[in-house]
């Protein structure tokens, strides 16, 4: 492995520098200062703290169950009892509970605000309190406790952004029951690949909601589940779109006031789990085959987001943390996850462009939010349409800035700067990269180091991230595979249904055996600095909802008229995203406006409406591999400006001639 820098460091522009004052009282110089107080370790600078993270795994995690005052119904036999990749183990003997280390808050502060929402659906703005929060999944776990939910069980939300989906994990994951859950502008189809995966006893659902001014009944989709989930026992409904949505047109269905009132004096008691217990399932797709259903468990999943949320992103009691996503995407996870600093996590459910993209922007001011994150789609948009948010709103309690989804790219970090942060001294932009396999970001935001245009400022601490080359090699300040060749706490305990382990090993571990390779094209300067190229493989992300290609061509397919099909996400310079569909047709259809409509109807109806594709193109074939296997990777680079030569070898193609149609449709897109 060449670890060996050559000198060369970041180029980019300078935009900020933390003051002294900004670096002195974030929580990093506090857990360092700590570091150096109870454990004798002094770091002068980022660079160190984060060799000696990732070199000694040990003590770094111990060190931070320690400085977050992780609580343990039983001590751990060791920090690490195994080290390889997949199979590391972690903290041995440890018995905890996830949800019990967000609701100890509740003990603390209880009159203080731990959830402020907004909907599209609902009027005002909501607020729970710490109090009301530990009473309302005291209630509802009680309801679930009735309804048989045991430790090991499955409970899935099909549920939107708003504090019942909170009530409804916490109370599933204080019983050691295993929680779930998708978005409701899934479709259908979408939701029973997840969700039928993994067999639950219980569904909470809504019955429809608000999106852009325009109502979405969804009591169709919950019939359509509870009639493909054979395993479900029961279903509560939460009535959002409708307040008086009968749970009578569902089958064994009852209400969420039914299941929790009645219950509000229920002593709320905590399941003690091993530290490897599975706390949820999450859902990342690849290309061939159902969603890989993720689990992840509750010791990883904790010590992971004290981390992250603590120490990196600087979350503590006083702050007011927001990222606008879906309950389907693993930013909401990381919003939960916020309330381990016992501050307030702030909901938004709706279109964050509705009714004018200064929304999101109305609800920082509103809320007196001061972290907000995003995705750099948005913020593109919102620099394409001159917004100028320091001037037109009160962001004066903001303080940090977050992005993630895709790249953000240079002239999206110059706008935050100029129009966001305004006057201010100490104004923090980081922009994170991940992936929901982990739930957490290993490249992103570092209180303490400088912010430079189209840059992620380093790895984070105890992600041993590296550059590979296809030998294996690591290469500072040159474009290569995203790895990660030390384990973590958070990394998957298994997917679902994989009992060999085969499809874990092959989908992280097959290219590099015992290194994680996560898919991303990454850049390391040799001063950590780091630039994200986007994804390696093919799963597309579009506005939080990350859907695998094969499931868009299940959809696109099942139209009689089309024969083969192939999607492709594209990113331009501007960070704007771009998602073509190029369809082979059956012989005597035609590519008009109907058959257009009836495509894109299918994929809203089995995929989610933000997969409908910019545009549909006819073609005359799907290049091939020689096994069969569609070429998304290599057309993408194409469609990128990359000349197909070097995109993909034409001797491992069945069809290569058709790379030719697709480099003279690049001009054209």
């Amino acid at each position: 492995m060449t670890d060996a820098a050559d000198g060369r460091g970041s180029e980019a522009k300078l935009l900020w520098e933390p003051s002294e004052e900004f670096r002195e009282s974030s929580k990093m110089a506090d857990y360092m200062r700590w570091l150096g107080r109870e454990k004798g370790r002094s770091f002068g600078d980022y660079r160190s703290l984060w060799e000696w993270s990732v070199e000694d795994l040990e003590g770094f995690w111990e060190s931070v169950w320690e400085f977050c005052r992780v609580e343990s119904h039983a001590p751990y036999r060791a920090v690490l009892g195994a080290r390889e990749m997949p199979g590391a183990e972690w903290f041995p003997g440890a018995e905890v509970n996830y949800a019990e280390h967000i609701l100890r808050h509740a003990r603390e502060e209880p009159e203080k605000g731990a959830l402020l929402a907004r909907s599209e659906t609902r009027d005002g703005l909501e607020e729970v309190s710490w109090g009301e929060l530990e009473g309302r999944v005291a209630a509802f776990a009680a309801g679930l406790r009735e309804l048989g939910v045991e430790r090991g069980d499955r409970v899935v939300g099909y549920l939107p952004n708003v504090p019942e989906a909170i009530v409804a994990f916490l109370a599933t994951a204080s019983l050691g029951a295993v929680w779930s859950a998708c978005s409701p502008d899934f479709g259908a189809g979408s939701v029973v690949d997840r969700f039928a995966q993994i067999e639950p006893k219980v569904l909470v659902c809504v019955d429809g909601y608000r999106y852009g001014g325009r109502d979405f009944d969804r009591m169709e989709v919950v019939r359509r589940l509870q009639g493909e989930i054979p395993t479900l026992e029961k279903t509560v409904l939460l009535p959002y779109l409708d307040p008086d949505a009968d749970p009578n047109a569902l089958d064994n269905a009852m209400l969420w006031s039914e299941l929790a009132d009645g219950r509000e004096g229920a002593k709320l008691r905590f399941e003690a789990v091993p530290f490897d217990h599975p706390l949820w399932v999450l859902y990342s797709s690849g290309t061939t085959g159902l969603p890989k259903a993720i689990v992840q468990g509750h010791g990883g999943i904790l010590v992971e987001h004290l981390k992250a949320v603590v120490i990196h992103m600087d979350a503590g009691p006083e702050d007011r943390f927001f990222w606008f996503t879906t309950t389907g995407w693993m930013m909401w996870n990381i919003v939960v996850g916020s309330l381990l600093s016992g501050g307030t996590a702030l909901l938004y459910d709706g279109n964050p462009g509705y009714p004018d993209l200064g929304a999101l922007w109305r609800f920082a001011e509103e809320t007196q939010m001061t972290v907000f994150g995003t995705s750099a789609s948005y913020l593109v948009s919102c620099m394409k349409a001159g917004l100028k948010p320091a001037e037109e709103y009160d962001l004066s309690r903001l303080k940090a800035l977050g992005s993630t989804g895709s790249p953000l790219p240079p002239e999206g970090f110059d706008w935050v700067y100029d129009a966001v942060a305004g006057e201010k001294r100490d104004f923090w932009l980081f922009s994170t990269s991940g992936g929901t396999d982990l739930c957490t970001a290993f490249v992103g935001g570092v209180p303490l180091l400088p912010v430079r245009s189209g840059e992620l400022q380093a790895p984070s601490l105890g992600a041993k991230v590296r550059s590979f080359d296809e030998e294996g090699r690591h290469h500072y300040n040159r474009v290569g595979e995203l790895v990660i060749t030390e384990p973590m706490p958070s990394m998957p305990l298994f997917l679902w249904n994989d009992e060999t382990g085969e499809k874990y090993r092959d989908s992280y571990f097959g290219l590099y055996p015992g290194v994680w390779r996560h898919g991303d094209w990454i850049e390391i300067h040799d001063d950590l600095s780091c630039v994200i190229y986007g994804r390696s493989d093919s799963t597309i992300n579009r506005g939080g909802v990350r859907m695998g290609t094969s499931e868009i061509y299940s959809a696109v397919e099942s139209v009689p008229e089309v024969a083969d099909s192939l999607v492709i996400d594209l990113h331009k310079p501007d960070g704007s995203a771009f998602m073509p569909l190029f369809v082979v047709l059956r012989e005597g259809a035609e590519l008009d406006e109907g058959l257009e409509r009836k495509i894109k109807a299918e994929i809203r109806d089995r995929c989610s409406p933000r997969h409908t594709p910019d545009r549909i193109l006819a073609v005359e074939e799907v290049p091939r591999t020689l096994n069969g296997k569609k070429l998304e990777v290599p057309i993408k680079k194409i469609l990128s400006g990359e000349p197909p030569e070097k995109a993909a070898s034409r001797d491992s193609l069945a069809n290569p001639e058709a790379l030719d149609r697709y480099a003279e449709l690049a001009g054209k897109l």
